[in-house]
């Protein structure tokens, strides 16, 4: 009973954290359908055929000079930034999820084309024809919603379950080492998720293969926790005492004469 109470408040960590990532992974996963719908409009959206002088749900392309660029890097809160300049000498604040391929590049007098949709620039590209999207660009937006619910469903669930496990089994050795079994899943199966995502991102593969990878490593996740919470309730995995040798009853008594 001493050692379940002294797990009972690392338990409840592990519930809670539970709880929290899986209301992000809901949250993520009901962005995923009005991502598709923003990327598949930018995609469709024509040209504009004139400077439009309102947010316009056409495409216009601009010329900037870069007037300065922060990384922000070592900074918690900071997103990547730049502040462009139009021909008119009007800056323009544009944010960027990550630093590359663009902006680490960028050095201040430099030109550089902005796209622009619905009143923001969400792509840069460079004198090169690097192109990067802005923190307000729709591409590549569904691959990032969807890689973050699987990752936070990944783990919030085992962590729930985990957690939740040896709390309504007090006392229950096989049963912590069970719920210890799943937890610990939950973390492996939610940084295969995140691979997944990278991998995906850093070969421009489509939106279907994150599922596509997801599913085979998902499924292997889930035989492994399953075969080893039946050895942890079995008593397979049990800390056993190592026997206490037997004395020698041939061996020369010590500290007699």
């Amino acid at each position: 009973m001493g050692s379940g109470g002294r797990q009972g408040p690392g338990n409840v960590m592990w519930l809670l954290m539970g709880v929290a990532t899986l209301v992000t992974a809901v949250a993520m996963a009901l962005e995923v359908r009005g991502a598709l719908d923003r990327e598949r409009e930018f995609r469709a959206a024509p040209a504009c055929g004139s400077v439009p002088v309102k947010a316009s749900a056409c495409r216009w392309e601009q010329e900037f000079t870069v007037r300065k660029t922060d990384l922000n890097l070592g900074r918690r809160n900071g997103s990547p930034e730049a502040e462009l300049l139009l021909p008119s000498g009007k800056p323009w604040h544009v944010t960027f999820r990550t630093t590359d391929p663009v902006l680490s590049e960028l050095e201040p007098g430099e030109k550089v084309v902005g796209l622009i949709w619905h009143g923001q620039v969400v792509e840069v590209r460079d004198a090169d024809g690097r192109r990067q999207q802005t923190s307000r660009g729709p591409v590549g937006w569904p691959e990032d919603r969807l890689g973050g619910a699987l990752a936070c469903f990944a783990f919030g669930l085992p962590a729930l379950v985990g957690g939740a496990w040896p709390l309504f089994a007090r006392g229950d050795r096989r049963h912590a080492t069970a719920g210890s079994v799943v937890r610990w899943h939950g973390v492996c199966m939610g940084v295969a998720a995140l691979f997944t995502l990278w991998a995906q991102s850093a070969n421009g593969w489509p939106f279907w293969a994150i599922p596509a990878i997801w599913g085979p490593l998902a499924l292997l996740g889930l035989a492994s926790m399953t075969a080893f919470v039946i050895a942890a309730l079995r008593g397979d995995m049990d800390d056993e005492t190592p026997p206490v040798p037997e004395p020698d009853p041939t061996a020369p008594a010590s500290g007699h004469s």
